[in-house]
């Protein structure tokens, strides 16, 4: 078997995978809840010949399958949490809840986890048929969207056995992800205090939500004095009941800080705590910290870049057909004026007119509805605003991503855009395109020590100051 024979057994078993991808969109189960999507690939992964863990590093929904003996190790990465209040029905243009479902799969994770799963089946059968070292392992890590699983498998050292790891991301455009994003620390601040009548007794109470408010407005101040890629963002999530003439005993609000490194991170979230504490000292409350989660920025690695941009213009982009251009159209309709004269991709953020002039033509300045090209190729060193836990993974071991086009151009991330368009033929082409790329670079690293060899020293050199983990010890997993 040789690779592209590998590779053709993705579409081979493509009913079988976009059966898994379709029944995950419909369980769209919130982060650390994922458990029938769990079951879902613990029976996969058994029924295809992979030796399956469940319950990862102590997270239930957690499933891991592993083929193969020797080295090289490369894990493919997979997902498959939903978002809450993205209810949408499937393959309509205009936003139309599902009935009986209050979450839906607006970041395309039910896609994520299924191609990563293809690329995994087809990287086992090509070990399985040439007898060759090296051992596949499929990561399903729950709770991207809040839990972040793979951060936690890193506070236990889980990826440094790999030798690589691949992942993908459903989207917009297909193009090999470059630069990095930033480092993100999650805590809920709990302020107690005692209730009074807030008329007849007001001075017997100290408020719970003054304290939350006094902190939200001490922190307001510190965004003048933060790094230029900081950034603060906060949700009240208990404001201590309905009634005014109460003073609130209790209230939470939940803080996520991100800034570029780990390290700066963790110097901004010391500042924040320092708020907090004196916004209870002011109001005469207490307050405590539950840590939800934490990741880390990031690491470029080139190399692995080029070898997953050579790899997708070798396996190319799907074409599409008269009624898919029709639907795309038309969810696109639904938003395309909030984005009139923007370019898709992240290629234009690389400040070459050159790369910002070939976007532009291949997207009809980006008024096309589908994508159907690949990005140009470059590498940057840019910081992007987001944050994933893929950045923990990419302290351990070399790490690669790509974007393939689920849904249409320019349609926002968390939307009921996506999800209208997760169940369509366009989603799953995608999503098997992405299972193609990623399981023909793992091959090309099997066959190719060398390739391998370049890409970890460019890693040794990245990494030398070593992975710190934003996790405190002890801290588990949280459900928000």
């Amino acid at each position: 078997m040789n690779k592209q024979q590998a590779i053709s057994t993705i579409d081979r078993d493509a009913a079988k995978f976009t059966a898994i991808s379709d029944a995950i969109w419909g369980f769209a189960e919130l982060s650390l809840k994922e458990y029938k999507s769990a079951d879902c690939y613990e029976k996969a992964l058994a029924e295809a010949g992979f030796k399956v863990t469940r319950g990862l590093h102590g997270i239930e929904t957690a499933v891991v399958g592993e083929y193969g003996a020797g080295r090289p190790i490369i894990g493919i990465l997979g997902e498959y949490d939903a978002l809450s209040g993205l209810s949408q029905k499937s393959g309509v243009a205009e936003k139309q809840p599902e009935p009986g479902m209050e979450t839906g799969h607006g970041c395309g994770h039910h896609l994520l986890g299924a191609g990563s799963f293809a690329a995994a089946c087809a990287v086992k059968e090509y070990l399985e048929h040439t007898g060759k070292p090296g051992t596949v392992i499929f990561y399903g890590c729950p709770g991207e969207e809040g839990g972040a699983a793979k951060a936690f498998f890193a506070k236990e050292l889980e990826f440094t056995k790999l030798d690589a790891a691949l992942s993908w991301h459903p989207g917009s455009d297909n193009q090999v992800s470059t630069g990095s994003c930033m480092s993100c620390i999650q805590t809920e601040y709990s302020f107690h205090g005692t209730a009074a009548h807030a008329a007849g007794e007001p001075e017997r109470g100290r408020s719970a939500l003054d304290a939350v408010e006094l902190m939200n407005i001490g922190v307001q101040f510190l965004r003048e004095h933060m790094g230029r890629d900081a950034s603060i963002h906060y949700a009240i999530t208990d404001g201590g009941g309905p009634s005014p003439n109460v003073v609130q005993p209790f209230a939470k609000v939940l803080y996520m800080v991100r800034e570029a490194s780990v390290h700066k991170a963790l110097r901004l979230q010391q500042r924040v705590d320092k708020i907090a504490d004196a916004a209870a000292m002011m109001t005469e409350t207490t307050v405590s910290r539950r840590f939800i989660d934490g990741t880390s920025n990031t690491v470029v690695n080139k190399g692995i870049e080029k070898l997953l941009y050579k790899n997708f213009k070798e396996v190319g982009v799907p074409s599409y057909d008269g009624e898919e251009w029709a639907f795309m159209e038309n969810l696109m309709a639904s938003y395309a004026d909030q984005y009139a004269g923007c370019l898709p991709g992240t290629a234009g953020e690389a400040g070459d007119e050159v790369i910002k002039a070939e976007v532009a033509k291949l997207s009809n300045n980006g008024k096309k509805a589908l994508n159907d090209f690949i990005m140009p190729e470059f590498s940057s060193s840019l910081i992007f605003p987001g944050s994933t836990d893929v950045g923990d993974v990419s302290w351990q071991t070399p790490t690669g991503q790509i974007n393939v086009v689920t849904w249409p151009s320019l349609c926002p991330g968390h939307s009921w855009q996506a999800v209208a368009a997760g169940k369509s033929s366009v989603a799953h082409k995608g999503m098997l395109t992405a299972g193609k790329v990623l399981a023909a670079a793992a091959i090309d690293m099997i066959d190719n020590p060398d390739t391998l060899r370049s890409i970890r020293e460019e890693f040794e050199l990245r990494t030398r100051e070593g992975f710190l983990s934003p996790i405190p010890d002890g801290a588990k997993p949280e459900i928000v």
